[in-house]
Protein backbone atom coordinates (compact mmCIF):
# COMPACT_ATOMS: atom_id res chain seq x y z
CA UNK A 1 0.00 0.00 0.00
CA UNK A 2 1.42 3.39 -1.00
CA UNK A 3 1.09 6.56 1.04
CA UNK A 4 -1.60 7.79 -1.32
CA UNK A 5 -3.73 4.71 -0.55
CA UNK A 6 -3.99 5.53 3.16
CA UNK A 7 -7.43 6.53 4.46
CA UNK A 8 -7.67 10.31 5.04
CA UNK A 9 -7.27 10.15 8.86
CA UNK A 10 -4.23 7.88 8.56
CA UNK A 11 -2.83 10.07 5.78
CA UNK A 12 -3.23 13.12 8.05
CA UNK A 13 -1.30 11.42 10.88
CA UNK A 14 1.34 10.09 8.49
CA UNK A 15 2.03 13.56 7.09
CA UNK A 16 2.82 14.78 10.60
CA UNK A 17 4.43 11.77 12.30
CA UNK A 18 5.82 9.70 9.43
CA UNK A 19 4.24 6.46 10.60
CA UNK A 20 4.15 5.11 7.06
CA UNK A 21 7.93 4.76 6.78
CA UNK A 22 8.14 3.11 10.21
CA UNK A 23 5.28 0.74 9.45
CA UNK A 24 6.61 -0.37 6.06
CA UNK A 25 9.72 -1.81 7.68
CA UNK A 26 8.47 -3.10 11.03
CA UNK A 27 5.09 -4.47 9.99
CA UNK A 28 6.84 -6.80 7.56
CA UNK A 29 9.33 -8.05 10.15
CA UNK A 30 9.56 -11.85 10.10
CA UNK A 31 8.98 -13.96 13.22
CA UNK A 32 9.59 -17.73 13.47
CA UNK A 33 6.72 -20.05 14.29
CA UNK A 34 6.87 -22.45 17.25
CA UNK A 35 4.40 -23.25 20.02
CA UNK A 36 6.90 -22.51 22.80
CA UNK A 37 7.14 -18.87 21.70
CA UNK A 38 3.54 -18.41 22.85
CA UNK A 39 4.56 -18.76 26.51
CA UNK A 40 5.81 -15.19 26.51
CA UNK A 41 2.62 -14.07 24.81
CA UNK A 42 0.55 -15.64 27.60
CA UNK A 43 2.52 -13.59 30.13
CA UNK A 44 1.95 -10.40 28.12
CA UNK A 45 -1.77 -11.02 27.68
CA UNK A 46 -2.17 -11.93 31.36
CA UNK A 47 -0.59 -8.59 32.25
CA UNK A 48 -3.07 -6.79 29.99
CA UNK A 49 -5.95 -8.64 31.67
CA UNK A 50 -4.56 -7.63 35.07
CA UNK A 51 -4.52 -3.98 34.04
CA UNK A 52 -8.10 -4.08 32.71
CA UNK A 53 -9.62 -5.92 35.67
CA UNK A 54 -7.51 -3.92 38.11
CA UNK A 55 -8.95 -0.66 36.82
CA UNK A 56 -12.45 -2.06 37.40
CA UNK A 57 -11.64 -3.08 40.98
CA UNK A 58 -10.12 0.29 41.91
CA UNK A 59 -13.51 1.96 41.37
CA UNK A 60 -14.95 0.21 44.44
CA UNK A 61 -12.02 -0.88 46.59
CA UNK A 62 -11.32 1.45 49.52
CA UNK A 63 -7.65 1.31 50.63
CA UNK A 64 -8.29 2.30 54.22
CA UNK A 65 -7.71 0.69 57.62
CA UNK A 66 -10.51 2.75 59.22
CA UNK A 67 -12.74 0.65 61.44
CA UNK A 68 -16.31 0.15 60.16
CA UNK A 69 -19.25 -2.09 60.98
CA UNK A 70 -20.18 -4.38 58.11
CA UNK A 71 -23.79 -4.08 56.96
CA UNK A 72 -23.53 -5.78 53.54
CA UNK A 73 -25.22 -8.80 51.99
CA UNK A 74 -23.08 -11.51 53.57
CA UNK A 75 -25.13 -12.26 56.66
CA UNK A 76 -22.51 -14.34 58.50
CA UNK A 77 -20.29 -11.25 58.93
CA UNK A 78 -23.04 -8.63 59.35
CA UNK A 79 -22.49 -6.40 62.35
CA UNK A 80 -18.82 -7.39 62.69
CA UNK A 81 -16.13 -4.72 63.07
CA UNK A 82 -13.57 -4.76 60.26
CA UNK A 83 -11.36 -2.49 58.20
CA UNK A 84 -12.85 -0.49 55.36
CA UNK A 85 -10.58 -2.37 52.95
CA UNK A 86 -12.04 -5.73 53.94
CA UNK A 87 -15.60 -4.39 53.91
CA UNK A 88 -15.17 -2.98 50.40
CA UNK A 89 -13.74 -6.32 49.24
CA UNK A 90 -16.90 -8.03 50.55
CA UNK A 91 -19.03 -5.42 48.79
CA UNK A 92 -17.22 -6.07 45.50
CA UNK A 93 -17.78 -9.81 45.97
CA UNK A 94 -21.50 -9.69 46.91
CA UNK A 95 -23.03 -6.31 46.09
CA UNK A 96 -21.30 -5.04 42.94
CA UNK A 97 -22.65 -6.61 39.77
CA UNK A 98 -19.86 -8.64 38.19
CA UNK A 99 -17.54 -7.77 41.07
CA UNK A 100 -16.80 -11.32 42.20
CA UNK A 101 -16.16 -12.39 38.60
CA UNK A 102 -13.71 -9.52 38.12
CA UNK A 103 -11.98 -10.29 41.42
CA UNK A 104 -11.49 -13.91 40.47
CA UNK A 105 -10.38 -13.11 36.91
CA UNK A 106 -7.88 -10.67 38.37
CA UNK A 107 -6.52 -13.25 40.81
CA UNK A 108 -6.34 -16.04 38.23
CA UNK A 109 -4.63 -13.69 35.77
CA UNK A 110 -2.03 -12.89 38.45
CA UNK A 111 -1.37 -16.60 38.99
CA UNK A 112 -1.17 -17.17 35.22
CA UNK A 113 1.09 -14.14 34.77
CA UNK A 114 3.72 -15.42 37.20
CA UNK A 115 3.43 -19.04 36.01
CA UNK A 116 3.80 -18.17 32.32
CA UNK A 117 6.82 -15.97 33.04
CA UNK A 118 8.46 -18.81 34.96
CA UNK A 119 7.87 -21.35 32.20
CA UNK A 120 8.93 -18.80 29.57
CA UNK A 121 12.22 -18.21 31.39
CA UNK A 122 12.75 -21.97 31.68
CA UNK A 123 12.31 -22.28 27.92
CA UNK A 124 14.84 -19.51 27.38
CA UNK A 125 17.29 -21.11 29.83
CA UNK A 126 17.19 -24.65 28.47
CA UNK A 127 17.45 -23.55 24.82
CA UNK A 128 20.25 -21.05 25.43
CA UNK A 129 18.25 -18.06 24.20
CA UNK A 130 19.96 -15.91 26.87
CA UNK A 131 23.36 -15.99 25.16
CA UNK A 132 24.97 -13.01 23.47
CA UNK A 133 23.46 -10.57 22.52
CA UNK A 134 20.45 -11.27 24.78
CA UNK A 135 22.01 -11.29 28.26
CA UNK A 136 20.42 -7.94 29.10
CA UNK A 137 17.01 -9.17 27.98
CA UNK A 138 17.39 -12.16 30.32
CA UNK A 139 18.01 -9.78 33.23
CA UNK A 140 15.02 -7.66 32.18
CA UNK A 141 12.79 -10.74 31.99
CA UNK A 142 13.98 -11.97 35.35
CA UNK A 143 13.33 -8.50 36.78
CA UNK A 144 9.76 -8.68 35.49
CA UNK A 145 9.30 -12.05 37.17
CA UNK A 146 10.63 -10.70 40.47
CA UNK A 147 8.37 -7.62 40.29
CA UNK A 148 5.42 -9.81 39.31
CA UNK A 149 5.90 -11.96 42.42
CA UNK A 150 6.15 -8.88 44.66
CA UNK A 151 3.12 -7.35 42.95
CA UNK A 152 1.09 -10.52 43.46
CA UNK A 153 2.04 -10.75 47.12
CA UNK A 154 1.14 -7.11 47.78
CA UNK A 155 -2.19 -7.47 45.99
CA UNK A 156 -2.84 -10.64 47.99
CA UNK A 157 -2.51 -8.61 51.21
CA UNK A 158 -4.79 -5.71 50.24
CA UNK A 159 -8.16 -7.25 51.30
CA UNK A 160 -6.96 -7.33 54.93
CA UNK A 161 -8.51 -10.72 55.60
CA UNK A 162 -7.20 -13.21 58.14
CA UNK A 163 -5.28 -15.32 55.59
CA UNK A 164 -3.47 -12.41 53.96
CA UNK A 165 -2.81 -10.86 57.37
CA UNK A 166 -1.12 -14.07 58.49
CA UNK A 167 1.17 -13.87 55.47
CA UNK A 168 1.95 -10.23 56.20
CA UNK A 169 2.76 -11.12 59.79
CA UNK A 170 5.31 -13.68 58.57
CA UNK A 171 6.76 -11.09 56.20
CA UNK A 172 7.00 -8.56 59.01
CA UNK A 173 8.97 -11.09 61.06
CA UNK A 174 11.37 -11.67 58.15
CA UNK A 175 11.92 -7.93 57.73
CA UNK A 176 12.45 -7.46 61.45
CA UNK A 177 15.13 -10.15 61.40
CA UNK A 178 17.34 -7.87 59.26
CA UNK A 179 20.29 -6.78 61.41
CA UNK A 180 20.26 -3.15 62.57
CA UNK A 181 17.70 -1.86 60.04
CA UNK A 182 14.92 -4.42 60.62
CA UNK A 183 12.85 -2.38 63.07
CA UNK A 184 13.21 0.80 61.01
CA UNK A 185 12.07 -0.96 57.84
CA UNK A 186 9.06 -2.45 59.64
CA UNK A 187 7.95 0.94 60.91
CA UNK A 188 8.45 2.47 57.46
CA UNK A 189 6.46 -0.22 55.63
CA UNK A 190 3.60 -0.63 58.09
CA UNK A 191 3.49 2.92 59.43
CA UNK A 192 4.10 1.89 63.03
CA UNK A 193 3.69 -1.23 65.11
CA UNK A 194 2.27 -4.14 63.11
CA UNK A 195 -0.30 -4.14 61.65
CA UNK A 196 -0.45 -0.35 61.90
CA UNK A 197 -2.98 1.92 60.24
CA UNK A 198 -1.20 2.76 56.99
CA UNK A 199 -0.06 -0.41 55.28
CA UNK A 200 -3.17 -0.93 53.10
CA UNK A 201 -3.02 2.59 51.65
CA UNK A 202 0.74 2.29 51.13
CA UNK A 203 0.47 -1.16 49.56
CA UNK A 204 -2.36 0.07 47.35
CA UNK A 205 -0.21 2.89 45.93
CA UNK A 206 2.65 0.52 45.23
CA UNK A 207 0.28 -2.11 43.80
CA UNK A 208 -1.63 0.11 41.35
CA UNK A 209 1.01 2.71 40.41
CA UNK A 210 4.64 1.93 41.16
CA UNK A 211 5.13 -1.74 40.30
CA UNK A 212 2.73 -1.81 37.28
CA UNK A 213 4.59 1.21 35.90
CA UNK A 214 7.93 -0.55 36.34
CA UNK A 215 6.64 -3.76 34.76
CA UNK A 216 5.18 -1.80 31.84
CA UNK A 217 8.53 -0.08 31.28
CA UNK A 218 10.36 -3.43 31.39
CA UNK A 219 7.84 -5.01 29.01
CA UNK A 220 8.44 -2.17 26.55
CA UNK A 221 12.22 -2.55 26.81
CA UNK A 222 11.92 -6.34 26.52
CA UNK A 223 9.83 -6.20 23.33
CA UNK A 224 12.09 -3.52 21.84
CA UNK A 225 15.14 -5.74 22.35
CA UNK A 226 13.30 -8.75 20.88
CA UNK A 227 12.67 -6.74 17.71
CA UNK A 228 16.15 -5.20 17.68
CA UNK A 229 18.05 -8.46 18.16
CA UNK A 230 15.57 -10.41 15.96
CA UNK A 231 13.79 -13.46 17.27
CA UNK A 232 15.63 -16.69 18.02
CA UNK A 233 14.65 -19.83 16.12
CA UNK A 234 15.14 -23.56 16.37
CA UNK A 235 17.62 -25.24 13.98
CA UNK A 236 16.19 -26.53 10.74
CA UNK A 237 16.64 -26.51 6.97
CA UNK A 238 17.27 -23.00 5.69
CA UNK A 239 17.73 -21.53 9.17
CA UNK A 240 21.07 -19.95 9.98
CA UNK A 241 22.53 -17.48 12.46
CA UNK A 242 22.02 -14.71 9.90
CA UNK A 243 18.38 -15.14 8.90
CA UNK A 244 14.90 -15.73 10.32
CA UNK A 245 12.53 -18.21 8.72
CA UNK A 246 8.89 -17.50 9.48
CA UNK A 247 5.95 -15.25 8.74
CA UNK A 248 5.65 -11.45 8.68
CA UNK A 249 4.17 -9.52 11.57
CA UNK A 250 1.47 -8.07 9.33
CA UNK A 251 -0.94 -9.64 8.57
CA UNK A 252 -0.08 -13.15 9.79
CA UNK A 253 1.18 -12.63 13.33
CA UNK A 254 -1.07 -9.70 14.14
CA UNK A 255 -4.07 -11.89 13.31
CA UNK A 256 -2.67 -14.84 15.27
CA UNK A 257 -1.74 -12.64 18.25
CA UNK A 258 -5.17 -11.03 18.32
CA UNK A 259 -6.88 -14.39 18.26
CA UNK A 260 -4.58 -15.82 20.90
CA UNK A 261 -5.22 -12.85 23.19
CA UNK A 262 -8.96 -13.57 23.14
CA UNK A 263 -8.25 -17.26 23.78
CA UNK A 264 -6.20 -16.39 26.88
CA UNK A 265 -8.81 -13.85 27.99
CA UNK A 266 -11.62 -16.36 27.45
CA UNK A 267 -9.91 -19.15 29.38
CA UNK A 268 -9.04 -16.78 32.24
CA UNK A 269 -12.66 -15.56 32.35
CA UNK A 270 -13.86 -19.16 32.36
CA UNK A 271 -11.57 -19.95 35.29
CA UNK A 272 -12.81 -16.85 37.11
CA UNK A 273 -16.41 -17.91 36.59
CA UNK A 274 -16.10 -21.59 37.47
CA UNK A 275 -13.07 -22.00 39.78
CA UNK A 276 -13.22 -20.32 43.16
CA UNK A 277 -10.06 -18.60 44.37
CA UNK A 278 -9.34 -16.64 47.55
CA UNK A 279 -12.82 -16.67 49.17
CA UNK A 280 -12.00 -13.92 51.69
CA UNK A 281 -15.45 -14.10 53.33
CA UNK A 282 -14.55 -17.53 54.75
CA UNK A 283 -11.49 -16.19 56.57
CA UNK A 284 -12.97 -13.14 58.25
CA UNK A 285 -11.19 -9.85 58.98
CA UNK A 286 -7.59 -9.88 60.14
CA UNK A 287 -6.97 -10.09 63.86
CA UNK A 288 -3.34 -10.26 65.09
CA UNK A 289 -4.43 -12.62 67.87
CA UNK A 290 -5.77 -15.22 65.39
CA UNK A 291 -4.15 -17.49 62.80
CA UNK A 292 -5.91 -19.41 60.03
CA UNK A 293 -5.40 -23.17 60.39
CA UNK A 294 -3.56 -24.72 57.43
CA UNK A 295 -2.89 -21.29 55.93
CA UNK A 296 -0.88 -21.29 52.71
CA UNK A 297 0.37 -18.40 50.56
CA UNK A 298 -0.11 -18.15 46.83
CA UNK A 299 1.96 -20.87 45.17
CA UNK A 300 4.73 -18.58 43.93
CA UNK A 301 5.55 -17.57 47.54
CA UNK A 302 5.55 -21.15 48.79
CA UNK A 303 9.29 -21.71 48.25
CA UNK A 304 10.16 -18.76 50.50
CA UNK A 305 7.89 -20.01 53.27
CA UNK A 306 9.29 -23.51 52.82
CA UNK A 307 12.80 -22.16 53.28
CA UNK A 308 11.75 -20.63 56.61
CA UNK A 309 9.89 -23.74 57.77
CA UNK A 310 12.82 -26.08 57.09
CA UNK A 311 15.40 -23.99 58.95
CA UNK A 312 16.06 -25.12 62.55
CA UNK A 313 15.32 -22.46 65.12
CA UNK A 314 18.39 -20.86 66.68
CA UNK A 315 19.71 -17.37 67.29
CA UNK A 316 22.79 -15.56 68.57
CA UNK A 317 23.41 -12.46 70.67
CA UNK A 318 26.26 -10.04 70.00
CA UNK A 319 26.74 -6.73 71.86
CA UNK A 320 23.06 -6.39 72.57
CA UNK A 321 22.04 -7.36 69.01
CA UNK A 322 20.01 -10.54 68.42
CA UNK A 323 20.57 -12.39 65.15
CA UNK A 324 17.69 -14.74 64.35
CA UNK A 325 19.46 -17.24 62.10
CA UNK A 326 16.23 -19.20 61.66
CA UNK A 327 14.93 -16.21 59.66
CA UNK A 328 18.12 -14.50 58.53
CA UNK A 329 19.53 -17.46 56.58
CA UNK A 330 16.36 -18.87 54.93
CA UNK A 331 14.65 -15.53 54.21
CA UNK A 332 17.39 -12.93 53.76
CA UNK A 333 20.43 -14.90 52.53
CA UNK A 334 19.40 -18.04 50.61
CA UNK A 335 16.60 -16.54 48.43
CA UNK A 336 18.58 -13.42 47.36
CA UNK A 337 21.64 -15.59 46.66
CA UNK A 338 19.55 -18.02 44.59
CA UNK A 339 17.85 -15.20 42.66
CA UNK A 340 21.18 -13.44 42.01
CA UNK A 341 22.79 -16.65 40.76
CA UNK A 342 19.96 -17.28 38.29
CA UNK A 343 19.90 -13.66 37.11
CA UNK A 344 23.66 -13.63 36.45
CA UNK A 345 23.84 -17.10 34.92
CA UNK A 346 24.27 -15.90 31.29
CA UNK A 347 27.36 -13.94 32.30
CA UNK A 348 28.70 -16.84 34.36
CA UNK A 349 28.28 -19.32 31.51
CA UNK A 350 29.81 -16.90 29.02
CA UNK A 351 32.86 -16.43 31.27
CA UNK A 352 33.35 -20.17 31.80
CA UNK A 353 32.98 -21.14 28.13
CA UNK A 354 34.74 -18.08 26.69
CA UNK A 355 32.03 -17.90 24.04
CA UNK A 356 31.82 -14.34 22.71
CA UNK A 357 29.90 -15.10 19.50
CA UNK A 358 26.34 -14.04 18.79
CA UNK A 359 23.77 -16.83 18.89
CA UNK A 360 20.41 -16.71 17.13
CA UNK A 361 19.85 -20.47 16.75
CA UNK A 362 18.54 -22.24 19.83
CA UNK A 363 20.06 -25.32 21.46
CA UNK A 364 18.32 -28.60 22.02
CA UNK A 365 18.59 -29.15 25.80
CA UNK A 366 20.23 -32.55 25.29
CA UNK A 367 23.07 -30.94 23.34
CA UNK A 368 24.09 -28.88 26.39
CA UNK A 369 24.02 -31.59 29.09
CA UNK A 370 25.73 -29.58 31.84
CA UNK A 371 23.47 -26.56 31.42
CA UNK A 372 20.43 -28.84 31.33
CA UNK A 373 21.63 -30.55 34.51
CA UNK A 374 22.11 -27.19 36.23
CA UNK A 375 18.57 -26.21 35.24
CA UNK A 376 17.21 -29.46 36.66
CA UNK A 377 19.13 -28.79 39.90
CA UNK A 378 17.60 -25.29 40.14
CA UNK A 379 14.11 -26.69 39.60
CA UNK A 380 14.65 -29.44 42.18
CA UNK A 381 15.93 -26.95 44.77
CA UNK A 382 12.96 -24.66 44.16
CA UNK A 383 10.49 -27.54 44.16
CA UNK A 384 11.71 -29.04 47.44
CA UNK A 385 11.49 -25.66 49.18
CA UNK A 386 8.03 -25.25 47.68
CA UNK A 387 6.99 -28.62 49.09
CA UNK A 388 8.42 -27.54 52.43
CA UNK A 389 6.00 -24.61 52.44
CA UNK A 390 3.16 -27.16 52.75
CA UNK A 391 4.82 -29.66 55.06
CA UNK A 392 1.90 -29.48 57.52
CA UNK A 393 -0.66 -30.30 54.85
CA UNK A 394 1.50 -33.14 53.52
CA UNK A 395 1.72 -34.58 57.02
CA UNK A 396 -2.03 -34.38 57.67
CA UNK A 397 -3.17 -35.56 54.25
CA UNK A 398 -0.81 -38.55 54.09
CA UNK A 399 -0.91 -39.42 57.77
CA UNK A 400 2.82 -39.07 58.39
CA UNK A 401 4.81 -37.28 61.06
CA UNK A 402 5.36 -33.55 60.49
CA UNK A 403 8.85 -33.90 61.99
CA UNK A 404 9.71 -36.75 59.60
CA UNK A 405 8.58 -34.69 56.60
CA UNK A 406 10.60 -31.70 57.78
CA UNK A 407 13.78 -33.69 58.43
CA UNK A 408 13.50 -35.50 55.11
CA UNK A 409 13.23 -32.19 53.27
CA UNK A 410 16.16 -30.72 55.22
CA UNK A 411 18.43 -33.37 53.75
CA UNK A 412 16.69 -33.56 50.36
CA UNK A 413 17.08 -29.85 49.70
CA UNK A 414 20.88 -30.39 49.63
CA UNK A 415 21.08 -33.87 48.10
CA UNK A 416 18.17 -33.56 45.64
CA UNK A 417 19.72 -30.90 43.37
CA UNK A 418 22.99 -32.88 43.16
CA UNK A 419 21.16 -36.08 42.19
CA UNK A 420 18.96 -34.19 39.73
CA UNK A 421 22.03 -32.62 38.10
CA UNK A 422 23.82 -35.95 37.76
CA UNK A 423 20.80 -37.89 36.47
CA UNK A 424 19.70 -35.18 34.01
CA UNK A 425 23.21 -34.78 32.66
CA UNK A 426 23.58 -38.51 32.08
CA UNK A 427 20.16 -38.69 30.39
CA UNK A 428 21.10 -35.81 28.08
CA UNK A 429 24.38 -37.51 27.14
CA UNK A 430 22.51 -40.76 26.45
CA UNK A 431 20.10 -38.90 24.18
CA UNK A 432 23.08 -37.37 22.34
CA UNK A 433 24.48 -40.84 21.73
CA UNK A 434 21.09 -42.01 20.47
CA UNK A 435 21.02 -39.06 18.03
CA UNK A 436 24.47 -39.96 16.74
CA UNK A 437 23.34 -43.53 16.24
CA UNK A 438 20.39 -42.28 14.17
CA UNK A 439 22.73 -40.18 12.04
CA UNK A 440 25.20 -43.02 11.45
CA UNK A 441 22.88 -46.01 11.24
CA UNK A 442 19.35 -44.69 10.70
CA UNK A 443 16.27 -46.02 12.49
CA UNK A 444 15.69 -49.51 13.81
CA UNK A 445 12.99 -51.09 11.67
CA UNK A 446 12.32 -54.14 13.85
CA UNK A 447 12.98 -56.41 10.81
CA UNK A 448 15.60 -59.12 11.45
CA UNK A 449 17.48 -60.34 8.35
CA UNK A 450 19.58 -63.50 8.02
CA UNK A 451 22.48 -63.59 5.56
CA UNK A 452 23.48 -66.71 3.56
CA UNK A 453 26.44 -67.07 5.95
CA UNK A 454 24.03 -67.38 8.90
CA UNK A 455 24.61 -63.89 10.34
CA UNK A 456 21.66 -62.00 11.77
CA UNK A 457 21.25 -58.25 11.73
CA UNK A 458 18.45 -55.74 12.07
CA UNK A 459 17.49 -53.82 8.97
CA UNK A 460 17.75 -50.05 9.46
CA UNK A 461 15.81 -47.39 7.58
CA UNK A 462 17.33 -44.01 6.72
CA UNK A 463 16.24 -40.83 8.45
CA UNK A 464 14.95 -37.94 6.37
CA UNK A 465 17.07 -35.10 5.05
CA UNK A 466 15.33 -32.67 7.40
CA UNK A 467 15.96 -34.78 10.48
CA UNK A 468 19.59 -35.32 9.52
CA UNK A 469 20.05 -31.58 9.20
CA UNK A 470 18.39 -30.85 12.54
CA UNK A 471 20.47 -33.46 14.36
CA UNK A 472 23.74 -32.08 12.99
CA UNK A 473 22.97 -28.34 13.15
CA UNK A 474 24.95 -27.83 16.33
CA UNK A 475 28.41 -26.72 17.28
CA UNK A 476 31.27 -28.71 18.71
CA UNK A 477 31.75 -28.18 22.45
CA UNK A 478 35.42 -27.72 23.27
CA UNK A 479 36.86 -26.69 26.66
CA UNK A 480 38.48 -23.28 26.94
CA UNK A 481 42.17 -23.16 26.00
CA UNK A 482 44.01 -20.68 28.23
CA UNK A 483 47.31 -20.97 26.34
CA UNK A 484 50.86 -21.54 27.62
CA UNK A 485 52.16 -20.53 31.04
CA UNK A 486 54.53 -17.93 29.54
CA UNK A 487 54.80 -16.02 26.27
CA UNK A 488 57.68 -16.18 23.78
CA UNK A 489 59.75 -13.86 25.97
CA UNK A 490 59.31 -15.99 29.08
CA UNK A 491 56.91 -13.55 30.74
CA UNK A 492 54.25 -15.25 32.87
CA UNK A 493 50.71 -14.72 31.58
CA UNK A 494 48.59 -12.39 33.74
CA UNK A 495 45.77 -13.76 35.90
CA UNK A 496 47.14 -17.25 35.46
CA UNK A 497 45.60 -18.66 38.65
CA UNK A 498 42.16 -17.30 37.75
CA UNK A 499 42.43 -18.64 34.21
CA UNK A 500 43.33 -22.08 35.55
CA UNK A 501 40.15 -22.10 37.60
CA UNK A 502 38.26 -20.97 34.54
CA UNK A 503 39.81 -23.75 32.46
CA UNK A 504 38.85 -26.38 35.05
CA UNK A 505 35.27 -25.12 35.11
CA UNK A 506 35.19 -25.13 31.31
CA UNK A 507 36.50 -28.69 31.22
CA UNK A 508 33.83 -29.74 33.72
CA UNK A 509 31.16 -27.88 31.74
CA UNK A 510 31.97 -29.71 28.52
CA UNK A 511 33.03 -33.00 30.09
CA UNK A 512 31.50 -36.13 28.52
CA UNK A 513 29.52 -34.10 25.96
CA UNK A 514 29.03 -36.21 22.83
CA UNK A 515 30.21 -34.49 19.67
CA UNK A 516 28.30 -34.87 16.42
CA UNK A 517 29.76 -37.36 13.90
CA UNK A 518 32.45 -36.15 11.53
CA UNK A 519 32.43 -36.80 7.81
CA UNK A 520 35.00 -39.57 8.31
CA UNK A 521 32.82 -41.29 10.89
CA UNK A 522 29.83 -41.17 8.58
CA UNK A 523 31.87 -42.64 5.70
CA UNK A 524 33.22 -45.34 8.00
CA UNK A 525 29.67 -46.24 9.03
CA UNK A 526 28.81 -46.65 5.35
CA UNK A 527 31.91 -48.73 4.71
CA UNK A 528 30.82 -51.18 7.39
CA UNK A 529 27.35 -51.55 5.87
CA UNK A 530 25.52 -54.84 5.54
CA UNK A 531 26.49 -57.52 3.07
CA UNK A 532 23.59 -57.12 0.71
CA UNK A 533 23.78 -53.64 -0.80
CA UNK A 534 20.07 -53.79 -1.61
CA UNK A 535 19.28 -54.54 2.02
CA UNK A 536 21.93 -52.19 3.38
CA UNK A 537 20.09 -49.04 4.31
CA UNK A 538 22.35 -48.46 7.31
CA UNK A 539 23.31 -44.81 7.60
CA UNK A 540 21.65 -41.43 7.37
CA UNK A 541 20.82 -39.61 4.22
CA UNK A 542 20.65 -35.95 3.53
CA UNK A 543 22.79 -32.91 3.99
CA UNK A 544 25.02 -33.23 7.04
CA UNK A 545 26.93 -30.27 8.46
CA UNK A 546 30.65 -31.00 8.69
CA UNK A 547 33.38 -29.65 10.97
CA UNK A 548 34.58 -27.09 8.45
CA UNK A 549 31.15 -25.45 8.37
CA UNK A 550 30.46 -26.84 4.91
CA UNK A 551 27.86 -29.34 3.76
CA UNK A 552 28.18 -32.59 1.96
CA UNK A 553 25.59 -34.85 0.34
CA UNK A 554 25.79 -38.34 1.84
CA UNK A 555 24.49 -41.15 -0.33
CA UNK A 556 24.08 -44.90 0.24
CA UNK A 557 26.15 -47.58 -1.45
Amino acid sequence: MSDKDFPPPVKWVDDRLGIGKIGKKNLRKVFPDHWSFMLGEIALYSFIILLLTGVFLTFWFKPSMADVTYQGSYSLLKGLHMSEAYASTLDISFDIRGGLLMRQIHHWAAVLFVASMMVHLLRIFFTGAFRKPRELNWVIGFGMLFLGIIEGFIGYGLPDDLLSGTGLRITQGMIQASPIVGSYLTFFIFGGEFPGDEFVSRFFTVHVLLIPGLILALVTAHLFLVVYHKHTQYPGPGRTEKNVVGYPLMPVYMAKAGGFFFVVFGITALMGALLQINPVWLYGPYNPAEVTAGSQPDWYMGWLEGSVRLMPGFESHFWGITLSWNLLIPALIIPPAFVTLVALYPFIEGWITGDKREHHLLDRPRNMPTRTGIGAAFITFYGLLWIGGGNDLIATHFGVSLNNVTWFLRFAVFLGPVLAFWATRRIAISLQRADNDRILHGLESGIIVRTPEGEYYEKHTPISNYEAYELTARERLLPLDIGPETDDNGVRAPKRALNKVRARLSKFYFADAVQKPTAAEIEEAHAHGHHDEHEAVDGATGTVELDEGTSREVSHH
